[in-house]
């Protein structure tokens, strides 16, 4: 069985805690564990955008995405942040390579409606994915590394959210396992303590209570339970555990 791991956040940024999360990553790899990898890559892109001076533009929480960003997300997701994964991951001595979702009809999208009559350019909603490219590549003993850039059925090219690339792809794949790396603890209760472990009935409670970047991994997550993904974990060690029932 295969394990998809999203690795997000201040990780992506953060060069020791990144070595941190990729060494352990690595050693479920060589004890003989198949591994995804997906990745997102937001700060790398602000500070992109920055560069060009181009300005940063989001609504409703997503970045909207005209055609100068877009070359900028896909530029950084499958160039820079992309190939900077794979690099670490070989100094490890894992035999990686970096795809994007785009890549072999990896990761489809549809594009994303307007919310609240503003239009996001070049953002898409994943509508499904393909395990033909990466279980090629772990037939191989190779590690895939996607990053979250999707292709609609026209050809079209979309920056997505990075949670539902990962969840999309636990459900193509059969994945036993999605796991969230990021920078939280993992799902908070009233009190500001992490909820150790959740039943997806349960967690359908928590979403209109959760904001900023836990409502999509929450959304991602409870789609991806209900379509068969066994079990899911948000944050490091002492994170939030969700199951099915």
């Amino acid at each position: 069985m295969t394990t998809v791991i999203k690795l997000g956040g201040s990780l992506l940024d953060d060069a020791a805690r990144r070595d941190g999360a990729l060494r352990k990553i690595v050693a479920r790899w060589n004890a003989g564990e198949d591994i995804v990898l997906v990745h997102g890559g937001g700060k790398h892109i602000d500070a992109a955008l920055a560069r060009a001076g181009i300005a940063k533009k989001t609504h409703a929480g997503l970045r909207i995405t005209d055609d100068a960003t877009l070359q900028i997300v896909v530029s950084v997701l499958g160039g820079t942040v992309n190939k900077m994964l794979v690099s670490e991951l070989t100094k490890l001595g894992v035999r990686a390579a970096g795809i994007s979702g785009c890549d072999g009809g990896t990761l489809v999208a549809a594009q994303h409606p307007a919310i609240d009559g503003v239009g996001l350019g070049h953002v898409g909603k994943v509508t499904h994915a393909s395990k033909a490219l990466v279980a090629s590549m772990l037939n191989y003993g190779v590690l895939p590394v996607v990053s979250s850039i999707a292709m609609g059925e026209d050809g079209q090219l979309f920056n997505v959210n990075a949670d539902n690339a990962a969840a999309a792809m636990a459900v193509a794949v059969g994945a036993k396992e999605l796991l969230f790396i990021t920078d939280v603890a993992g799902l908070l209760d009233a009190d500001g303590n992490v909820v150790p472990r959740l039943h997806a009935a349960d967690a359908k409670t928590f979403i209109d209570n959760v904001t900023g970047g836990m409502k999509p991994k929450l959304q991602a997550a409870l789609s991806a339970l209900t379509s068969g993904v066994r079990e899911i974990t948000i944050g490091e060690e002492g994170g939030t555990t969700l199951v099915a029932a």
